[in-house]
This record gives structure tokens, sequence and C-alpha cells, in this order.
């Protein structure tokens, strides 16, 4: 008997759609980035890019427990000498909630370059409304 191993044409690549809202932020990450890798699916490998596209919308209705909308910071650097930056969650959810989102699964991704590939496969929307009905995306329950 010889053992399975996937090609890259045998993987089928779905499209799926969740709505945060109401969800907690890292739940809600740590299932997306084991969709995005295909970790979901009995054929996964970790050599190949097995995942399914995840479109996620009303980024700006998800929930955080505890005090994480003051006490979580958002760095970012500009470069320059004394450049540091620092946001709050709650000032990321009011200016840029697909940010938020993005950042806690890109988190929960490896390393790497299939990791970047695979986080290109997500598309977070602040409301409801998104432009891949084309693609009749199935829903997604956590």
């Amino acid at each position: 008997m010889k053992t399975y191993s996937p090609t890259p044409e045998d993987v089928r690549q779905d499209w799926y759609v969740v709505d945060a809202t109401d969800k907690v932020l890292g739940r809600l990450a740590t299932e997306i980035a084991n969709t995005l890798r295909g970790k979901n699916k009995p054929e996964y490998s970790h050599h190949i890019d097995m995942g399914d596209f995840v479109v996620v919308i009303n980024a700006d209705k998800i929930k955080v427990t505890g005090d994480k909308l003051n006490q979580k910071m958002y760095y970012k650097h500009t470069g320059f000498p004394g450049g540091i930056k620092s946001k709050s969650l709650g000032e990321m959810l009011e200016k840029k909630p697909e940010l938020v989102i993005t950042t806690a699964v890109k988190g929960m991704l490896p390393k790497n370059r299939l990791a970047r590939k695979q986080i290109k496969k997500l598309k977070v929307y602040a409301g409801s409304e998104h432009p891949h009905a084309s693609q009749q995306p199935k829903t997604l329950e956590f």
C-alpha cells in the first residue's frame, strides 16, 4: 500500500463567508486560520496550500473579553528614531476594524512563504456587504 500525498492538482478551494457579529476575536481568528490552511480537510498536507477562501463580514461588531478594548495595544514604527506609534484595540475598531481581524489571523499562521500566500485568501469587510457574491460562498459556522 502506498502513502497518499496530495498534489497541487488535487486541491479544491471553496469560498466561505463568516459573520463576525458577537464572536470573540481570538476564537474567531483560530477557526479562520485553520480554514485558510486547510486543516479542516481530511487530505490536509502541510507543504501545499490546501486552504479555502474566507470572507469575513461585520468585522466592526466583534467582541473581546476583559478590558482588552483599552489594554491591548497595536504598534507600528515609522523607521525614524522615536517613531513608534501605538493605538488601543478600541481605537483600531473605530478606524480600521478589518486590520484587527487580519492581524489576529496572520499571527496564527506560520511565518513562511506558504503563509504569505494563505493570508491573501482572507477578505475582511467592516459592513455586511461584500463583492464576492459571484463566488457563491457558503456560510461557515463555528
